[in-house]
């Protein structure tokens, strides 16, 4: 019988073989998600023995890995800003350069705000979670990706606080908001070959591309944003690295103001905002 060392080091080896990049790290926390015990807890069961069903679990997630499929969609949630969210086959896989959305968003006041083309939830829930005394409106197209939504709301207490609305961006939402924020798909359609594997097979089609320049979202977001803004109202997005000249200049012509762009962890243009006069 395996014993959870000698497993690990088989499945590190088909990973490494695979050209996976990062094995040591998957095949550790798709070990411990089948132990069903903390990843930083593992060294403290690597001689126990594995029992046959455990380990064709778990080299069944490693084949799922090997054919490239993210940790995060095998085991079927992602860690996103301190919280896991449920993830499926409808909605984006959250990114962590969108943390950096998140930070900007808390980085000023706001009680009310739309979170456009919402997926998962994982902005939107952020955003409320994190100030307890907001409430916010979250829209998608999709009705399974604000199935999703709904579930991770409930999962972190903050449903009773969170309307979700079936629109596209904000077509059928009344009023006016302190934020608007969204990540919308940014991806021209001409890069998506170039996309991992990872990515490319298994995030929504319509959540990564607009079919066309990567641009569209943006246009339609900044021309009807300002109409739902509050006075002194800001607008957030996240963009793609080479996208801030662009976005920053539709943001100008939408009469917004102070519009400045903020780079993520790796020094990348991530988020452009601006402000209601």
């Amino acid at each position: 019988m395996s014993t959870v060392q000698t497993a690990m080091a088989a499945a590190n080896a088909a990973l490494t073989e695979a050209g996976v990049l990062g094995a040591v790290r998957d095949t550790r926390r798709l070990m411990a998600a089948c132990l069903e015990v903390a990843p930083d807890r593992m060294m403290l069961h690597t001689q126990d023995p594995l029992g046959d069903v455990t380990e064709a679990a778990f080299f069944a997630m490693i084949q799922l890995r090997i054919d490239r499929m993210p940790v995060s969609r095998i085991l079927g949630f992602r860690a996103f800003y301190g919280r896991d969210f449920t993830i499926t086959p409808d909605v984006l896989d959250p990114r962590p350069e969108t943390e950096t959305l998140i930070a900007q968003a808390l980085s000023q006041h706001f009680d009310s705000f739309v979170d456009l083309g919402t997926g998962s939830g994982a902005i939107a829930v952020t955003l409320l979670a994190e100030r307890p005394a907001a409430k916010g409106i979250a829209t998608d197209i999709s009705q399974a990706a604000l199935s999703v939504a709904a579930q991770n709301a409930q999962r972190h207490c903050v449903d009773d606080r969170l309307g979700l609305i079936g629109s596209a961006w904000l077509d059928d939402v009344d009023g006016t908001f302190d934020l608007i924020i969204s990540n919308p798909p940014y991806i021209a359609a001409g890069e998506m070959d170039a996309l991992a594997r990872d990515v490319r097979e298994h995030d929504p089609w319509i959540a990564l591309t607009d079919d066309a320049d990567g641009l569209s979202a943006y246009r339609i977001i900044a021309a009807s944003a300002p109409l739902h803004l509050t006075s002194g109202g800001r607008l957030m997005v996240e963009i793609g690295p080479t996208q801030a000249a662009d976005v920053i200049q539709m943001f100008n012509n939408s009469g917004l103001h102070d519009v400045q762009v903020a780079a993520d962890l790796d020094g990348r243009d991530r988020v452009i905002c601006g402000q209601k006069p």
